[in-house]
């Protein structure tokens, strides 16, 4: 497996092809060129035989191009590197960066192919995919490509074994924040395959880590504690932790998602027209009321005033409202 940092300071860990993987897709895709070859050349055999040798011979060369060049270079510009045996063996061409591969990229490994591959049959591609440390032909390495392994199979992940029932809990005041991702991966992979060590080997690399461990926590390791017990409930410790603190972040999240539907349930319902809680007017609690508007006590409840005298059937006399016509 090969680190490749990527243009925002990703580490990628990509897995270069094989030369016998990379062979296999080679021929499957030498056969499906070869076979489109012959079909197009006997097409064009039928199409041009009332022409001259001349004429015939530019037709073919343009037929090799073509078919043997340019198919190859546009079917890994339009699938960004995977051609029918490419994708048959799982297999995939990137830049050196890590991304999808162009047409400039497409075209450097087609052209290089035509010398490495169909003039020499094969051995020049052959002999510096092997002398390459990440298996690239001369292709790759004028073109910054690298043919990798989508395909990879997916190992089970074992599960850590739970600590002795008496240390379950015991390293609850341990400070675990200087404690680097690497020596936590060290540890959990050791505890997934000590079963599988040698009894001398997995004793010296317990002792190892736990001594890592004790130092980065600031605690010595616990006397009568056996250094592989000791890992195993620190990582347990830690698993609680991080187990809690999802735990508490989701009961915020519902507690914030609560609060904030009520809010918006209390907003809501005032903003369709509530009754007002004080028994004012309709006009005091509006703040503003139309001249002559007479509250109901349908609308303004039991504690509203009564309507002033005279007023019969919501009509106002003319000395409620201030105002007299002329005589």
């Amino acid at each position: 497996m090969s680190e490749f940092v990527t243009g925002d300071a990703v580490v990628l860990a990509l897995r270069p092809a094989k030369l016998p993987s990379r062979a296999l897709a080679l021929a499957i895709d030498l056969a499906v060129v070869g076979a489109a070859f012959v079909l197009v050349s006997i097409g064009l055999a039928f199409a041009t035989a009332a022409l001259d040798e001349a004429a015939l011979a530019a037709v073919s060369v343009a037929a090799f191009l073509l078919v043997l060049v340019g198919g190859p270079i546009a079917v890994e510009t339009l699938s960004h590197g995977r051609s029918l045996g490419k994708l048959a063996c799982g297999l995939r061409v990137v830049r050196d960066d890590g991304g999808p591969i162009r047409f400039r990229h497409a075209l450097v490994r087609g052209a290089m192919g035509v010398v490495e591959i169909l003039m020499t049959f094969g051995v020049v591609a052959c002999i510096a995919s092997l002398v390459s440390a990440r298996g690239r032909r001369l292709g790759d390495v004028f073109a910054g490509t690298l043919v990798v392994r989508e395909r990879v199979p997916a190992g089970r992940a074992a599960a850590v074994p739970p600590p002795p029932p008496w240390l379950v809990g015991r390293f609850a005041g341990l400070d675990l924040s200087a404690v680097p991702d690497s020596l936590w991966l060290a540890v959990r992979q050791y505890l997934t395959r000590m079963h599988q060590l040698d009894a001398q080997v997995g004793w010296s690399m317990a002792e190892r880590l736990a001594g890592e461990l004790a130092e980065r926590t600031g605690v010595p390791l616990p006397e009568g504690v056996p250094a592989g017990a000791y890992l195993a409930a620190v990582v347990n410790e830690r698993q609680a932790r991080d187990a809690r603190r999802v735990f508490v972040s989701a009961q915020d999240g519902a507690a914030r998602g609560g609060s904030e539907g009520q809010a918006g349930r209390s907003v809501s319902g005032a903003a369709v027209g509530e009754a007002p809680v004080s028994g004012a007017p309709a006009g005091e609690a509006g703040g503003w009321a139309p001249a002559g508007a007479v509250p109901s006590a349908g609308i303004a409840g039991a504690g509203a005033p009564a309507p002033p005298a005279g007023v019969e059937d919501g009509r106002v006399p003319p000395a409620a409202t201030g105002f007299a016509p002329p005589a």
